[in-house]
């Protein structure tokens, strides 16, 4: 298992959009064979960011997820929200595996 956490520098004046934006991805990285665990919104401290966690079985997977991503409908009008709305600023992706028990 792969975990993905992406840490995005967003518009502080645009956390709604970004709620939104982030509602769109959850049952489509799911679709893709993925498990969510949720975005997470500036609540105390920094105003601007947001984080995300979401694990793949395997890293191959993930990438795979990212090129049929490219060409599915629901995915490109995500992306399409994010450049309109511009409530990202930037972001940053880091890949963990996790430790059990």
């Amino acid at each position: 298992m792969i975990t993905c956490y992406v840490k995005y520098v967003i518009d502080a004046s645009k956390v709604k959009e970004f709620e939104e934006y982030a509602k769109m991805w959850i049952p489509l990285v799911e679709t893709f064979g993925g498990q969510h665990s949720g975005y997470f919104l500036p609540s105390e401290g920094a105003s601007n960011i947001a984080l995300a966690l979401f694990s793949f079985p395997s890293l191959a997977a993930y990438e795979e997820y990212r090129l049929k991503s490219v060409d599915d409908d629901a995915c490109i009008k995500a992306f399409q929200f994010a450049e309109d709305t511009n409530c990202i600023v930037s972001y940053e992706r880091s890949f963990f595996r996790p430790v059990f028990s």
